[in-house]
């Protein structure tokens, strides 16, 4: 699903811009005072479905304050329209949300006597409603008039900046972490006190564009990734657009069978490592020291 990106410091400003207290756009939200200051500290991230409402008490629109990279998905017009998933029950006169739930995950797309009543709470065709039911089992079609996106061999819209590869790995993670927990659990797993909350915040929303190696050995182990991932090293780069496009292929296929898995963090390791081996034998350097 491609996840709406939320930026704190993006929504700090927007509210401050509209003139609205924090108590006063909680109310806008349905949520307290307290839960938008989190918000603004990147303590915690909204749901999904709250990023409309979100946008809408600030006077912004939600595409431009949280964009989102590709095209939308079940889940995707479900949050857009502003309801949980629990909540779609009542949309399709069912006792659970089972139909919804099950077409979002891939194991069983929609009856047809719930794709009109869907379509019309979410505010889209039913054309548009069916498009993102096949992209939730992995097939990214395009809409109207919209070319086809073929992945790229070089990597082409596929993370590249640090920012964009910090959110890029926060988005696969199975729960969603704050800018606080990953700086607790870099420094746990590498026993040093590299990150702090504000330090990871200013990096993933590209305040800060750099960072010293301890910084980003850290951040990777606490986003079960290897610091390779970070090179700017045009070898190193386009081995590692392949590794997330073959990535993304997988989970398509996965989620096709009704299951989303993506790579291990072990394969990847083991890819980034086989990669390192290659650059040094191929610089002339010889066979690379193994990893600790």
């Amino acid at each position: 699903m491609p996840v709406r990106r939320f930026d704190p410091q993006a929504l700090l400003l927007a509210r401050r811009n509209c003139g609205r207290k924090q108590a006063e756009v909680g109310v806008l939200v349905g949520v307290s005072g307290a839960r938008v200051s989190a918000w603004e500290k990147g303590r915690s991230i909204p749901d999904p479905e709250k990023l409309p409402g979100l946008a809408q008490a600030v006077d912004r629109d939600v595409d431009e304050l949280f964009p989102r990279d590709g095209r939308p998905d079940l889940a995707d017009l479900r949050a857009d329209a502003g309801y949980t998933q629990a909540a779609t029950r009542e949309l399709t006169g069912t006792k659970t949300a089972g139909p919804v739930a099950a077409a979002e995950t891939a194991k069983h797309r929609l009856e047809e006597r719930y794709v009109e009543a869907l379509a019309a709470k979410y505010g889209v065709s039913v054309e548009a409603l069916l498009r993102a039911q096949e992209r939730s089992f992995g097939n990214d079609v395009p809409e109207p008039g919209e070319a086809e996106q073929p992945a790229s061999r070089d990597g082409e819209g596929l993370p590249k900046t640090l920012a964009e590869k910090i959110t890029y790995l926060v988005e696969q993670l199975p729960a969603p972490l704050s800018d606080a927990e990953l700086a607790d659990l870099g420094n746990g797993r590498t026993g040093t006190d590299a990150l702090s909350a504000d330090l990871v915040r200013d990096l993933r929303t590209g305040v800060l564009r750099s960072a010293e190696d301890d910084v980003l050995d850290a951040l990777a182990k606490a986003l079960n990734a290897s610091p390779l991932i970070w090179s700017q090293d045009a070898d190193v780069q386009r081995v590692i657009a392949e590794t997330l496009l073959l990535k993304h292929q997988i989970v398509a296929l996965a989620a096709r069978g009704g299951e989303q898995q993506g790579l291990s963090a072990e394969l990847l390791q083991f890819v980034f490592d086989v990669v390192d081996e290659a650059r040094a034998e191929t610089q002339g350097g010889g066979r690379a020291a193994p990893r600790s």
